[in-house]
């Protein structure tokens, strides 16, 4: 099975790629679309170079490779990706092949965690245009989406993974509950910079508190974000 699990930033995206990696039978990958998209972006991100000498450029490439060989012959093949990463020029027919899975988060949460790491923060940063948008290709396509949300993974990780795998027709494996602290080793040559909580962790932190007050100058963002929240989460699992 190849899953393509979606999401924005600051969205325990790491985390679950880290559950899906302590599986013994299954292969990851760490946003494989970052350089492609950088390239086509000349966006200015926090290690900007490293991440383009990292990983092929061409997004060709890359959707060939995620349809191509499973690293290590494993039987499963977990795919982390950013919504946002999936722009024109970034081959989408792909996304037909495998099982598509999206991670969503409310953006109070995202915007607060994502502003603290990076300044300038706009809508297309954090994903959730990207992710509905997304679903509807999915939807045209008669391909199935599965929508889950990272509050309900941290209130009962067993409970809704176990649910999550059941759905998508894979056998649920205790060992997803854990791993090991210090990061994984197919973690993007970015992890340095945005993983420094998850690096420290050994399994999902517990329920999450409050919601984050988000200031003034990103209301307009929060507002926009919420309407595509709240389509995903009246389809979520």
């Amino acid at each position: 099975m190849r899953i393509a699990m979606w999401s924005g930033p600051r969205n325990l995206s790491t985390a679950l790629m880290y559950a899906f990696g302590a599986r013994s039978d299954c292969a990851v990958v760490d946003e494989p679309f970052y350089a492609s998209y950088l390239a086509l972006t000349g966006l200015q991100h926090p290690m900007r170079e490293e991440i383009l000498d990292s990983q092929p450029r061409d997004p060709e490439a890359v959707a060939r490779a995620l349809s191509g060989p499973v690293p290590g012959a494993k039987p499963h093949f977990y795919q982390k990706h950013m919504t946002q990463h999936m722009i024109e020029g970034v081959p989408r027919d792909w996304m037909r092949q495998v099982t598509n899975v999206f991670l969503i988060r409310h953006p109070a949460r995202v915007i607060a965690s994502f502003a603290s790491k990076y300044a300038d923060v706009g809508l297309e940063d954090i994903g959730f245009r990207q992710q509905w948008e997304l679903v509807q290709q999915l939807q045209a396509w008669e391909t199935p989406a599965t929508v889950i949300d990272s509050h309900d993974i941290r209130q009962d990780p067993h409970g809704k993974l176990e649910a999550l795998c059941d759905t998508i027709g894979l056998p649920f494996s205790p060992e997803m509950l854990s791993w090991p602290r210090g990061g994984h080793r197919d973690d993007g040559v970015w992890a340095a910079h945005w993983y420094g909580a998850v690096w420290n962790s050994t399994g999902f932190a517990g329920p999450e508190g409050e919601l984050p007050e988000v200031p003034e100058p990103l209301q307009p963002i929060l507002k926009e974000a919420m309407a595509f929240y709240e389509e995903l989460q009246a389809i979520k699992l």
